[in-house]
């Protein structure tokens, strides 16, 4: 599922993202912001990674929280791609990052990093969710490693309704 920050959300960390949520449970739950690309290059952060790094071959601010830490989520060319895939969405699914980049270039046709994640308590992200803060909506692979650019508004339309009008939010309200 995909946790699609509602306008205008407080805290800049999460101000007009999309939250892939890898995990939640009562302790609980991790995810990572799917359209914020960072400054560093694949090929300088984990080097051998950068020849299956999904455009724009960056790696993403995943989230405030462990920046030092690393997901990979990637496409499997295969069902099972083998030990190191877990599932997530469709063919996209996470991707140990110990492994050699090479043992996996047949089984993965695209990886994207990210650096950080997002991550809330036990009962924090059902207090957000009840305070209007995040609107759920089904994940599609294409969200996790396609264009991030404009992906916000995307989600937001393809939901329908009264929620698709909240993609044309100006960014600042006081200029509308």
């Amino acid at each position: 599922m995909l946790l699609v920050a509602t306008p205008p959300l407080v805290d800049p960390n999460f101000d007009r993202t999309v939250v892939l949520l890898l995990e939640h449970s009562p302790l609980g739950a991790v995810g990572v912001v799917l359209n914020r690309p960072g400054e560093a290059a694949v090929e300088d952060a984990l080097p051998g990674w950068e020849r299956l790094a999904a455009d724009p071959g960056r790696v993403f601010v995943g989230g405030p929280v462990a920046g030092d830490a690393a997901i990979a989520l990637g496409s499997a060319r295969r069902p099972d791609p083998g030990s190191g895939w877990e599932a997530v969405v469709g063919p996209v699914g996470t991707i140990d990052l110990h492994r050699d980049p090479l043992d996996v270039l047949d089984d993965i046709a695209a990886v994207r990093i990210f650096a950080g994640y997002a991550g809330w308590g036990a009962g924090q992200l059902e207090t957000e969710l009840e305070a209007g803060a995040w609107i759920v909506a089904p994940a599609l692979p294409e969200d996790v490693l396609g264009p991030a650019d404009d992906l916000w508004r995307r989600v937001l339309r393809r939901q329908g309704g009264r929620i698709a009008w909240l993609a044309n939010a100006p960014e600042d309200p006081s200029v509308n």
